[in-house]
């Protein structure tokens, strides 16, 4: 172990900061008391943390008022700034509890920003009087330069946190076309998701678990199998921008690098914070960027990636030959399944957290150490499930409490005050939504593809096309009835490319377009007569969402397909505009920037449970679909009664190979979106 006998108490003292001209904050994350504690403690310029309700990592312990008033005003009285995700999507009949969530906040909390990615929450920060900052999460996709004019529209969002899949190049894009009022925040360490951010639908699409409400359950990072071989081929490892930090101090517009990981212990959260103060602060001494590196080693994360940081040099975050699940290998199970035990590598500690196998494992087990134990020295392994692990079956450090780091928490905790006598744990708000206007849309159903197809729309009948971003293609625009969908991702890279197509269609009076990310409407800011919608990939599935949308020049919107039939039904009702919704065809499992070597597009590979999808290349992105599409079509009479005027049919060219299997493609409709 590098830092066994290092003394936490001294980090601060060699790490006090050079005179710097520009230092973004260091956010540190907090799933619970002790991770928040362990933030301040390692120095965190500020923490960021989630509620019960409303927050994008509901599998973290997260936070009530009552938790978290003592801890906001312990960070206050030091300095540090405190940041709530509510990034999670918010259903119709949920405004009311997030604006009396977000009411208690400002009345007791008093945090310095809110973390959004539904928009709803900009509305319901007015409704209540809340006065401090607002930043876009990453789940809000904004992910090219224009797109930054577009969200300074809402003077309330002062931040926009970039996607993790961007280059320091893109980066420094972004920062030179970011307006007055508005900075930028990046991640540097971390979890990486397989999909890109707000583009993932997979554990829904298999398991009625919204990654979108903060209930992913990771089906990226399992064993598939593709033609005999079975590899986590989407499983990333985490990103580590480590040294090359110091890149990010040099661009102004750079206001905050941003630590993943809510879900992590105070171990881990300690260590991350302190070696980014060290690449922050003092990244031109070896010493202590060496002594930074042996921080992260010991923080007991993943094996890390730069990822795309350095255009020059990407890395592939997936290696199917490395093992993705967190921790430090301690060592390997052996002894008859009666008694499994290891000789650890590394001396053990009291409350050290030891993982048994991976999360899909059937014997996968976490287990307390309850006593110390010497490097090599046999370990038994007390299970109390029925399966039992194999030889061989690798054992890792997940989480430590070190003593010292102990001792800082506790003198930290004896400075925490309860909550205030006059505290009211109630909220009386009601959320206040526009008038219903009349909508002037008789129903229509509109085929949508990505090959050319010179069909006339009919009564009741349109026909949409994906915009390619290929030269060859844009004969297309010959036909200016058909409706154009932008795709549900444009990257600074390509942003020229896609900003000459839309002024080409434009110029050949193309005048229907479907905007797959809100912040797409930066490509029509002068165009006069044109027909916006927002797409499904807008992710809208309620209606302060919609007035957003409104007030940003949509003519309508196209729900999410995540919504159940509740959903689906109460939201035409409070709709200021008119409403449409996909009711077949081929829906992405997520849409990616990267794929692994090893998988082979344009064929299947299959789940555990025998799922089957294939992935594909449209443009600079995978989608990967699974091997059976969204069928709504019997529901649609009840869907007009609800309210909806549109109802979109995707279209997607199927790989020679690739055959549809005939099951229910009902997703969420009977289950609700949970």
């Amino acid at each position: 172990m590098p830092l066994k006998h290092f003394a936490l108490n001294a980090i601060s003292k060699i790490i006090t900061p050079q005179i710097e001209p520009h230092r973004p904050e260091i956010l540190a994350p907090a799933g619970g008391k002790n991770s928040f504690l362990a933030a301040i403690a390692a120095g965190a310029d500020a923490v960021y943390c989630g509620m019960q309700r409303f927050s994008a990592r509901m599998a973290a312990e997260n936070f009530t008022i009552e938790e978290l008033m003592p801890l906001a005003r312990l960070a206050h009285d030091r300095g540090v700034k405190v940041y709530i995700a509510l990034n999670s999507l918010i259903k119709p009949d949920e405004l009311d509890a997030a604006g009396r969530l977000l009411d208690q906040l400002s009345v007791w909390v008093k945090p310095d920003a809110l973390i959004i990615a539904d928009l709803a929450l900009i509305s319901l920060a007015q409704q209540t009087g809340f006065e401090g900052e607002i930043h876009l999460s990453t789940l809000a996709n904004v992910s090219f330069p224009e797109a930054l004019k577009a969200a300074g529209q809402f003077p309330r969002i002062t931040r926009v946190v970039l996607p993790r899949e961007i280059s320091v190049d893109e980066i420094k894009a972004m920062a030179a076309e970011c307006p007055p009022g508005l900075s930028l925040e990046v991640f540097v360490h971390g979890a990486l998701c397989y999909g890109v951010s707000g583009r993932c639908y997979w554990s829904s699409f298999l398991g009625g678990k919204s990654g979108l409400r903060g209930r992913c359950v990771q089906p990226c990072r399992r064993i598939y199998e593709q033609k005999g071989d079975r590899r986590r081929f989407f499983s990333c490892n985490d990103l580590w921008t480590d040294v090359l930090t110091k890149v990010l101090v040099n661009i102004p517009r750079v206001s905050g690098v941003k630590i993943e990981g809510r879900k992590k212990g105070p171990h881990y959260v300690y260590y991350t914070v302190s070696a980014y103060r060290l690449f922050r602060d003092h990244s031109d001494d070896p010493k202590m960027k060496k002594t930074a590196l042996s921080f992260l080693e010991y923080a007991l994360g993943r094996k890390g990636t730069h990822y795309n940081f350095l255009p020059q040099r990407p890395q592939n975050p997936i290696d199917v030959n490395v093992q993705t699940g967190s921790g430090m290998m301690v060592g390997r199970v052996s002894g008859p399944a009666s008694a499994p035990f290891i000789h650890p590598r590394m001396e053990l500690l009291p409350h050290d957290l030891l993982r048994i196998g991976y999360e899909d494992d059937a014997f996968h087990a976490t287990l307390s150490v309850n006593k110390y134990v010497a490097k090599n020295i046999k370990f038994i392994l007390k299970l109390t499930g029925k399966a039992r692990p194999q030889a061989g079956t690798p054992v890792f450090l997940i989480d430590r409490r070190d003593t010292e780091l102990d001792q800082q928490m506790n003198r930290l905790c004896k400075e925490l005050k309860p909550p205030p006598a006059q505290y009211i744990a109630q909220s009386q708000f009601k959320t206040k939504l526009k008038r219903k206007a009349s909508a002037k849309l008789s129903g229509i159903d509109m085929t949508v593809r990505r090959d050319i197809r010179f069909e006339k729309p009919g009564p009741g009948r349109e026909i949409g096309v994906w915009i390619a971003d290929d030269e060859r293609r844009t004969g297309v625009f010959n036909n200016s009835r058909m409706w154009f969908w932008l795709p549900p991702v444009i990257w600074p890279a390509d942003e020229g490319r896609w900003k000459s197509l839309i002024d080409r269609a434009l110029a050949k009076r193309c005048a229907q377009f479907v905007l797959n990310a809100p912040w797409q409407t930066a490509f029509f800011h002068r165009s006069r007569g044109v027909k916006l919608w927002a797409g499904p990939f807008c992710n809208i599935a309620n209606p302060l969402a919609v007035e957003a949308m409104m007030s940003m020049g949509f003519s309508g919107v196209i729900v999410s397909p995540e919504l159940g039939e509740a959903e689906c039904a109460a939201l035409p009702a409070l709709s200021p505009l008119p409403l449409g919704i996909v009711v077949s065809g081929n829906w992405p499992l997520c849409v990616s920037r990267t794929i692994s070597e090893d998988i082979k597009t344009g064929s299947f590979f299959s789940s555990p449970r025998g799922e089957q999808a294939w992935a594909c290349r449209h443009g600079a992105d995978v989608w990967v679909f699974p091997n059976w599409t969204i069928d709504l079509v019997e529901k649609k009479e009840t869907l007009q009664k609800f309210g909806y005027k549109m109802f979109v049919h995707l279209e997607e060219p199927l790989p020679k190979q690739i055959h549809l299997k005939k099951r229910p493609g009902l997703w969420n409709w009977s289950v609700g979106l949970t």
